[in-house]
């Protein structure tokens, strides 16, 4: 199996906002490990995020001001998620077109199975 693409998506950005990638065949270099590093810290600032907007969602006393703060972290926080999805996603094996799919070997039910 080969992989969907050479470049890894970097979970940064260059200075000019463009996506940054790396051509690399060694998933323990040095920047590669760095990637990785900051790939996990940015999940968690994500998974913190969410646990801390469930609090300031059910405070029925939390200001607008305190919102509009969350909502622009989760927004950050959603962009480097989405970031890191796409570039594991991109470094995924390409299926092997001989090789049954997951859905080919799932169980069918027809739809009066669901009543």
């Amino acid at each position: 199996m080969t992989a969907h693409s050479e470049l890894r998506l970097l979970p940064w950005s260059g200075p000019d906002g463009k996506p940054c990638y790396l051509s690399t065949d060694d998933a323990s270099s040095h920047l590669s490990r760095l990637a990785d590093t900051t790939e996990a810290a940015q999940l968690d600032v994500g998974q913190e995020l969410l646990e801390h907007a469930i609090e300031v969602i059910g405070d029925a006393e939390s200001e607008p001001a305190e919102l509009r703060l969350l909502a622009r972290d989760l927004t950050e926080a959603l962009r480097n998620t989405l970031r890191v999805a796409v570039s594991r996603g991109h470094r995924l094996p390409a299926p092997d077109s001989a090789a049954p799919t997951e859905e080919d070997a799932s169980p069918r039910l027809s739809a009066a199975a669901f009543g």
